[in-house]
């Protein structure tokens, strides 16, 4: 039987029961207790006698607010969104290498880009495939488990796992065997008012907890929200879409590429006619052949299923359009999904959903979404033509990509599950794995390429290549030989880096003398995609599924970018002429005021407010 308590009772009971070592799991993302971790995290750091390991993932924080135009630009942005969000103690101390010496932090995935200056979490990252995160916390010796849940009065005596049953329901028959021989391990909720209750699997009965909080969290829950999608992210998706079969599979990501992704299959369904017009405007003809036999391009008749381990945003969007609508099984079960993040928006559209169409999204453990082992008949009858699509930061032309860690061995990520829904691709009758890459990036003014000949460190091998999407095309590489594959990523590449990358395989040996690209591949330019954009706007949506930024935020999301992305901070002289070619203060006056620039006050504030009018200048669009 569940113990009801305070929070400080909950720790009390913690130390009290547990050995001088504490090895807490917690969920990844959406599902921590932070008012108990907290405090626990604050008992601990006074006893040094005692110690505390946290294994967990995907540690959720407040963006730091930066200085300068950032800063402007965010503070209230970050007051508004996240308003009373109680932040992880641990975190802010990860961040600044000042962990106390008794505490630990293992993750094996972390929020994207954050922690690749913290020594702590880069030596104590521990790279592990999602499906076996369950596995490899348990061997460390777990013997606490603490959790978010949600609880509704329709199911008296339930709670549900809600956002995370993911990795606990695969540790909760381990925890039982160790139970069963003599182990003290305690599990730990505390209701979350706004989350919502998902019924299936993720519910559990309270007697199923050792220890529940007694006051339920009423701060805000974390959102992520949805960042613009840039003309190059559209024309990724665009292509996607066209490799998804009626009928088939889909597993997306969160981030502007995945809310591509959906927005394109949106496109497809509700206007098919204009979709085929950007569509041929776009020039599929070197994928024809390709599209034809594995996607389509009609309207959704039969529709789709989803199985994604993270249920996003563009997932639900999918479902309330009618183009997820194949049932998997009997239930009626549209999506499975092991874990959910999104915007406030998001969370509430699932909350204000009548229970029984809640059903539909089946939250539950990881192991039956990220493997095909244990109950694989039924899992292969729903995975019909499966599509997992899949974002990364770069790729070598021989067909490695690299999804989690740079070169030098910093880990900006995790590897997540994409090694295991890429070997589902490989596995599953008519499934392909499908990886998205932006073919160039621009940083501080310079320009590269993020196909390259070679790369330090990949994440899939390219062994297991199969397809892979840029914005100028597709390159089906499953089965093609070396030469064959090379040439298909050039075919994909920014034409600005197509002549080195060609010449470093030419000077391995791996591409003929004489061969030369299709005149249709050399002209792969942002400028073309940008034209075809104006010729037919409705279908390049800055924020597809909605966004928490007001007017005047999403022109100065732009014009910040545009700054970071032409400009490096110690190049004064282009500044100056940046900000001497500014337009006039009035030409902005909202903006100005949002950034607290409408009077400057001394010459920091007069160059801020000239570089901001200047990235506006370039940057907002109009209509």
């Amino acid at each position: 039987m569940a113990r009801h308590c305070s929070l400080d009772q909950a720790v009390d009971q913690v130390l009290a029961q547990l050995p001088a070592h504490i090895h807490m799991g917690m969920p990844l993302g959406l599902g921590k207790p932070n008012a108990f971790v907290n405090a626990l995290y604050a008992r601990i750091r006074e006893l040094p006698e005692r110690r505390l390991t946290l294994y967990t993932a995907l540690s959720l924080g407040r963006p730091p607010l930066g200085d300068g135009l950032q800063r402007r630009f965010l503070e209230p942005f970050v007051e508004r969104v996240f308003a009373d969000y109680e932040e992880l103690d641990y975190l802010a101390d990860l961040r600044n290498d000042s962990l106390p010496p008794n505490i630990r932090v293992e993750q094996f995935f972390m929020q994207p880009g954050s922690l690749l200056h913290s020594a702590a979490a880069q030596q104590d990252y521990v790279s592990s495939n999602y499906s076996h995160a369950a596995r490899d916390i348990n061997a460390k010796g777990l013997n606490l488990i603490a959790q978010l849940v949600a609880a509704t009065p329709e199911r008296p005596g339930q709670l549900s796992l809600a956002c995370n049953p993911d990795i606990t329901l695969d540790l909760l028959p381990m925890v039982a065997r160790r139970r069963e021989a003599g182990e003290t391990i305690l599990v730990l909720g505390q209701v979350h008012e706004e989350l919502p209750y998902m019924p299936g699997d993720a519910e559990l009965g309270e007697a199923q907890f050792d220890l529940l909080i007694d006051t339920p969290e009423r701060r805000r829950l974390f959102s992520t929200p949805n960042m613009p999608v840039t003309t190059q992210d559209h024309c990724i998706g665009l292509h996607v879409s066209a490799l998804v079969r009626d009928g088939g599979t889909l597993q997306i990501g969160i981030g502007a590429m995945g809310d591509a992704v959906a927005s394109a299959l949106l496109a497809r369904h509700r206007d098919n006619a204009g979709y085929r017009s950007l569509l041929a405007a776009l020039d599929l003809r070197p994928w024809q052949g390709l599209v034809a036999g594995e996607g389509g391009l009609d309207v959704f008749e039969q529709g789709l299923y989803g199985c994604s381990e993270m249920f996003v945003n563009g997932l639900l969007a999918l479902v309330e359009a009618g183009v997820i609508r194949r049932p998997a099984d009997e239930h009626g079960v549209l999506v499975h999904g092991g874990f959910f993040l999104g915007p406030r928006s998001f969370y509430q559209r699932l909350r204000e959903m009548p229970l029984a169409q809640r059903s539909q999204f089946a939250m539950t453990a990881i192991s039956y979404i990220n493997e095909l082992y244990g109950d694989e008949p039924r899992k292969r009858r729903e995975r019909q033509d499966a599509r997992f699509v899949n974002t990364v930061f770069a790729c070598t032309v021989l067909g490695a990509a690299v999804a989690d860690q740079l070169e030098d061995g910093r880990v900006l990520s995790g590897v997540g599950g994409q090694y295991n829904f890429v070997a589902q691709a490989h596995a599953l009758e008519g499934a392909r794995s499908i990886l998205l890459l932006r073919s160039w990036r621009e940083a501080a003014g310079k320009v590269s390429s993020n196909l390259y000949w070679q790369y330090g460190h990949c994440t899939i091998p390219r062994h297991l290549r199969d397809i892979v999407v840029t914005e100028y095309g597709i390159a089906d590489l499953r089965g093609q030989s070396d030469s064959e594959v090379i040439a298909r990523l050039l075919a994909v590449c920014d034409s600005r880096f197509q002549p080195e990358l060609m010449a470093q395989a030419k000077k391995a040996g791996k591409l003929a003398e004489d061969f030369e690209l299709a005149p249709r591949f050399t002209d792969n330019s942002p400028e073309r995609l940008e034209a075809l954009r104006a010729e037919h706007p409705a279908f390049f949506p800055e924020y597809p599924l909605g966004s928490d930024f007001t007017d005047e935020e999403r022109d100065l999301v732009r014009a910040l970018d545009w700054l970071k992305r032409k400009f490096k901070l110690s190049e004064a002289l282009e500044l100056g002429k940046a900000a001497l070619e500014a337009p006039e203060p009035d030409a902005y006056p909202r903006h100005l005021q949002r950034m607290q620039l409408q009077s400057p006050d001394g010459l920091k504030e007069e160059l801020y407010q000239r570089l901001l009018l200047a990235a506006l200048q370039a940057t907002v669009r109009n209509g």
